[in-house]
């Protein structure tokens, strides 16, 4: 993700999610379109997942996608970066 993010001039500041999510806090500058930086890093991570765990590939098979085509992005201008780092960490790690 840091990878990814890196080659959009991003920065990935936190990263944590559940079983079915992951969040992920973003730094990036306002001439980056977030759903191309969304798209990247659900299409990369999709990819690298499906190399490493092969299981997966026929556990989703029927929705040949392990990621929903939906997303929500958030803007935290107004919100101290402590308090949504705080929201992010107390997310469950991804099994």
């Amino acid at each position: 993700m840091r990878d990814i993010c890196a080659d959009f001039e991003a920065e990935l500041v936190e990263f944590n999610g559940e079983d079915n999510h992951v969040h992920l806090l973003v730094n990036f500058p306002p001439k980056v379109a977030v759903a191309r930086l969304v798209n990247s890093l659900k299409g990369v991570s999709s990819r690298r997942l499906r190399q490493e765990f092969p299981d997966l590939v026929h556990h989703y098979y029927q929705a040949n996608k392990l990621c929903s085509g939906s997303y929500f992005a958030g803007s935290a201008g107004g919100a101290p970066l402590n308090l949504v780092k705080q929201y992010i960490e107390q997310q469950n790690r991804p099994g």
